[in-house]
């Protein structure tokens, strides 16, 4: 494309749709999500290559533009991306314009979009660790007259506690742009999604310590159905301070 015709999202789906080297397509981001997209928005596309194919596409490696934000990858690199890392919840939640593989790519996203038994679980005890150790920071430090620390570690908490909530239900946490979206739709168990929010926001913008003490209660019952009660009874005469009074 020329400076005067900049590659455009449907003209590189026109080309790679042409190309028997692209085995797959798939939009992530603001263009993925139902209603999230504004005029702002570009399109994040994936080109998945065959493996060792060879392709012309490959010039427009590493192209970015307001409209258009390309990421060329092999088959194998594919599979693996997110797996662990950043990018899974874009993935777990992505588009699929082109699958050339009899539903293959939309596996390898479904696989994305859940996490192994084992994974889930290690994951969940180290967020609940993390979580209690905000926690019990924040409250600590409320109560010894250190608002603006106990405000900060508060923050830090959520961070923690939402990562741990959606590791319990095997799913990859969402970016916060996406996480009301993403309740909306597919909401946790056991939790009632505008009340978890309210929390949330609360905790965030205050660091509120009834509040915290309250989730954590919420939290601590939820753990300890999951199995999680070990790291939690680790922590001993400290979990007082983080509970209701």
């Amino acid at each position: 494309m020329t400076a005067q015709q900049p590659l455009t999202y449907d003209a590189l789906v026109e080309l790679a749709a042409a190309d028997p080297a692209v085995v797959g397509l798939v939009l992530k981001g603001s263009q993925a999500h139902d209603g999230m997209s504004t005029p702002h928005s570009d399109h994040d596309l994936y080109v998945v290559l065959a493996d060792d194919a060879t392709t012309d596409l490959t010039r427009f490696t590493g192209h970015r533009t307001a409209e258009l934000d390309l990421v060329i990858v092999s088959l194998r690199e594919f599979r693996a991306a997110g797996m662990p890392g950043f990018e899974r919840y874009a993935l777990a939640r992505a588009q699929i314009v082109l699958d050339r593989l009899d539903g293959d790519i939309a596996r390898i996203l479904a696989d994305k979009a859940h996490l192994g038994v084992n994974e889930a679980f290690q994951s969940a005890r180290g967020w609940l660790d993390a979580y209690a150790n905000s926690l019990y920071r924040s409250i600590k430090n409320h109560r010894d007259g250190q608002a603006f620390a106990a405000h900060l570690d508060a923050a830090d908490s959520i961070r923690f506690l939402l990562e741990l909530l959606f590791a319990l239900d095997r799913r990859p946490r969402p970016y916060n742009k996406y996480l009301k979206w993403e309740l909306d739709r597919h909401p946790l168990p056991d939790w009632d999604t505008d009340v978890l929010l309210h929390a949330v926001d609360r905790i965030s913008a205050t660091g509120d310590p009834s509040l915290q003490r309250y989730l954590f209660t919420r939290v601590e019952t939820v753990a300890r159905q999951a199995g999680h009660g070990e790291v939690l009874d680790a922590w001993g005469e400290d979990l007082d301070l983080m509970r209701p009074q």
